[in-house]
């Protein structure tokens, strides 16, 4: 069983609090990692502290794509954490990597591949926003977790396919409106960046929720 708590998301569980970025920890029962760092670095802690885990856990971070509102907790965790290995699309900034390096040990990620144990990069993916999602193997199929979705579902959908049956996609689906792909989906849950929030939830009533700081799924 895979443990996911969404850490960071525009709404929030009374007792945490909203702001606008994602971010979600991963619990694997082997090692604990970080996807997205939000916007607001002092408030990432804060919610990981309320959840009872020290970033001086988290053995790996992968960030999606360099847009602030998924990096910019990126000096506190570094800052807590120096050593870690941080996993980014190869298209980021040269100067970015640079910084990352003085703190972290930096893999570049062009292609698909393993970052933890059934747990794997797409790979970059899109054109003018280049981003990389997660697929997340479970023993009954895999989830997607997507930072926002900017390459669009079809092409996250057909990168994490090599990897089995996709049960459901947890994260931001910005400005996507094909949504025959998510048909095929037990579980959506459209997080920060989700553009057409109400027609998703329209379509498919039954599978659709929204994510928020607090929220933790078992995914198996």
């Amino acid at each position: 069983m895979l443990r996911l708590t969404v850490l960071y998301d525009n709404e929030a569980y009374p007792s945490f609090t909203g702001s606008w970025g994602f971010s979600a920890l991963l619990e694997t029962g082997r090692e604990i990692l970080l996807f997205d760092t939000g916007w607001d670095g002092t408030l990432l802690l804060k919610h990981m502290e309320k959840i009872g885990i020290s970033p001086a856990c988290i053995s790996k971070l992968v960030l999606s794509h360099q847009h602030w509102d998924h990096i910019g907790g990126l000096p506190e965790i570094l800052h807590a954490n120096p050593g870690l290995t941080v996993y980014v699309p190869s298209s980021f900034s040269e100067k970015l990597k640079r910084e990352i390096k003085k703190r972290a040990d930096l893999v570049e990620v062009k292609e698909a591949l393993e970052i933890s144990n059934g747990i794997w990069s797409t790979g970059e993916l899109g054109d003018k926003i280049k981003e990389q999602s997660l697929v997340l193997g479970t023993e009954n199929g895999s989830y997607v977790l997507t930072g926002c979705a900017h390459p669009g579902i079809d092409a996250i959908m057909d990168a994490a396919l090599y990897y089995g049956d996709i049960k459901g996609i947890i994260g931001g689906l910005h400005d996507s409106d094909r949504f025959e792909r998510l048909k095929e989906m037990e579980l959506i849950a459209a997080g920060h960046c989700t553009t057409h929030k109400e027609k998703i939830k329209d379509a498919f009533p039954s599978k659709y929720m929204e994510t928020r700081a607090g929220m933790r799924f078992e995914l198996q």
